[in-house]
């Protein structure tokens, strides 16, 4: 399998690399909430058809590396895609 999806006429790979973290960086993602936060990133990432590549949730912070079948713009605010 490639590492490259492809088009008609060109080959891509559009993959984002997301780090976040709660304010002042407290250490809240323990439990119920970061295994909530886990499933709700998968269930987010599957409504925009996106492949989440890498996923860590630490207690203070998360990485995620997701691939995207198109480059699109990712947010959670809620606007209007392109």
């Amino acid at each position: 399998m490639s590492r490259y999806e492809s088009a008609s006429h060109v080959f891509y790979r559009c993959q984002y690399h997301i780090v976040w973290t709660p304010k002042y960086r407290y250490k809240i993602l323990t439990g119920n909430l970061g295994k909530e936060l886990y499933r709700a990133i998968y269930v987010y990432c599957s409504m925009k058809r996106c492949t989440v590549v890498e996923l860590n949730v630490q207690i203070d912070h998360v990485h995620l590396v997701v691939s995207a079948a198109e480059c699109k713009r990712i947010g959670i605010d809620g606007g209007s895609e392109r």
